[in-house]
């Protein structure tokens, strides 16, 4: 199913997750229903620093399912960097980065490919 909105508490549920990540960024797999991202799901064992962070794979369970992933910039650039276009290309058909400074404007979504795409907000 086309990935075409998200929960507002989910929004921000990830933006409070940055805030207190910081100075690290942190990284969590999104789950969706209908279409609307729903569901945050961390995995055991992922970690994440002041330039990276990353999802243990092997952690995932076996047939879960995801719409894509979440993480934060820490700097404020609400860009994909080279690694982050490598894990788009991956792990799902939606990415969303939050950043500095941590409200409802400091987020982007992105599609597998790295182009900035929207969602709506429900």
């Amino acid at each position: 199913m086309r990935v075409r909105a998200i929960d507002h508490d989910v929004l921000l549920l990830l933006l409070e997750m940055g805030k207190s990540s910081l100075p690290n960024e942190y990284m969590v797999l999104l789950g969706e229903e209908n279409g609307v991202i729903n569901m945050v799901y961390p995995i055991a064992g992922s970690a994440g620093g002041e330039d990276a962070s990353y999802i243990l794979m092997d952690m995932v369970p076996l047939g879960m399912s995801y719409a894509g992933t979440a993480h934060s910039h820490p700097s404020g650039i609400i860009a994909p960097s080279d690694t982050d276009y490598a894990t788009f290309a991956e792990m799902g058909q939606v990415h969303i980065i939050v950043g500095e400074p941590f409200d409802e404007t400091a987020w982007r979504v992105f599609d597998r490919e790295g182009n900035p795409t929207q969602l709506e907000i429900v």
